[in-house]
């Protein structure tokens, strides 16, 4: 019998899970991190051909979907109704995370020994951008620095003046929108053939972690844990449910099709990874193709669930952990800040990390309170990422419910 992708993805999972335990168990602490290291390059190098195809895939789909909505106004429309949902997904997700954190209260539980002042904490040297930096950050000086360093928001604006240049000029422009069409179809043939490195990406990767962080962890954070994925749960299950009733979007058909785009992106904890699968899946859900082309890849910069939830909760947790009470009034700010300072982060490594070490130093917590959460980030990391990818196809089928181009519903 012939397994397919997502079979071998999940056999990937399990023989990594496996495999890394088996290191951790039975060699020295420093064995078992030079092996893990050793694994990790086959998640690298896997990742690193995803991270190779983004950036044209999503400058072809967004550029080809400006084109074919044609009219200015039109992308104008499309583009506020986007946007005004990405802000009330991330409002609602910052709200859910920070209820969460406040009803268990993990931060609580054990007694958390605080780490020292300087513990090393893996991101000195960066710090949140303020909002005129963020502001030129969006606006790239060259498409191709923009492409080379797959700065995905970057890439966003170009592609909309370009999309729109291209609508604008006629036949000619009909022309290019062809070509641009044709070279995102030779875009998804690469995808392909990287996708069936894909359960060698996720061996190495589930490898590489456990091997160095053992299962055990997974006991001694195990309440952190299951009130964190119990919130992303109930997010998934029902804000984006609740969501999708409103609309009329038939929900668990979503679920089905979105299936190995949400199993790649836990198992690789990256959501950049599954980005070629997710617009295959939207398509065969009914979304249209030019709405997928203009909501998904703005989603990557723009609608992060996930990543929004982990701010908030991480936050929460990090100030019971040194004892220290947020009032409401705190938290709405913390909330308000997030919102704003949290766009734009797709691209940046650990991008979740520096925000909330900002905002920690916002309320006079030491950054080195993430050091709590460091350990178990990287089994944190895999739910936010399959969070957000839900989140975007979510986001994605409500505005082509409202543009009344999404089939089969």
């Amino acid at each position: 019998m012939k397994l397919n992708i997502t079979a071998k993805i999940i056999i990937g999972f399990v023989l990594g899970v496996i495999i890394g335990q088996i290191l951790h168990s039975n060699v020295s602490p420093e064995t078992a991190a030079d092996i893990a290291s050793k694994f990790q390059i086959l998640s690298k190098v896997f990742l690193k051909l995803i991270k190779m195809i983004v950036g044209p895939l999503v400058f072809c789909t967004l550029v080809v979907g400006i084109a074919k909505l044609g009219d200015f106004k039109v992308v104008g429309r499309i583009g506020i109704k986007t946007l005004l949902y990405f802000y009330f997904a991330t409002i609602l997700s910052l709200i859910v995370g920070m209820v969460v954190v406040n009803v268990t209260r993990p931060g609580e539980i054990h007694q958390w020994p605080r780490p020292a002042a300087g513990t090393e904490i893996g991101i000195e040297g960066k710090k949140m951008k303020s909002i005129e930096e963020f502001i030129l950050h969006i606006f790239p000086d060259s498409l191709f620095k923009a492409l080379a360093e797959n700065e995905i928001l970057q890439i966003v604006v170009f592609s909309i003046f370009f999309g729109i240049a291209l609508g604008s000029i006629g036949e000619k422009g009909k022309i290019i929108t062809k070509a641009i069409d044709a070279l995102a179809e030779a875009v998804f043939k690469i995808v392909g053939y990287v996708m069936q490195l894909a359960p060698y990406g996720v061996l190495g990767a589930m490898t590489g972690v456990i091997a160095s962080k053992g299962l055990g962890i997974l006991l001694s954070y195990a309440y952190l844990m299951i009130c964190f994925f119990g919130g992303l749960i109930f997010f998934i299950f029902v804000v984006l449910w609740a969501i999708c009733i409103v609309m009329k979007i038939p929900f668990w058909k979503l679920m089905k099709e979105i299936k190995d785009p949400l199993i790649l992106s836990f198992s690789t904890a990256s959501s950049e990874a599954s980005f070629p699968q997710t617009i295959a899946a939207l398509e065969r859900f009914g979304c249209s193709q030019r709405i997928i082309g203009f909501v998904l890849p703005l989603g990557y910069s723009f609608n992060l669930d996930g990543s929004m939830m982990y701010m908030t909760f991480a936050t929460g947790f990090i100030a019971q952990a040194y004892g220290v009470p947020l009032t409401l009034e705190q938290q709405i700010t913390m909330l308000l800040t997030l919102m704003i300072t949290s766009k734009g982060i797709a691209g940046v490594p650990r991008a979740s990390l520096v925000i909330i070490a900002g905002t920690l130093t916002m309320f006079n917590l030491p950054a080195e309170g993430i050091a709590l959460i460091l350990g178990v980030d990287p089994f944190l990391d895999m739910g936010r990422s399959a969070t957000s990818v839900a989140g975007n196809a979510v986001a994605t089928c409500v505005v082509s419910k409202l543009e009344g181009e999404l089939q089969n519903t």
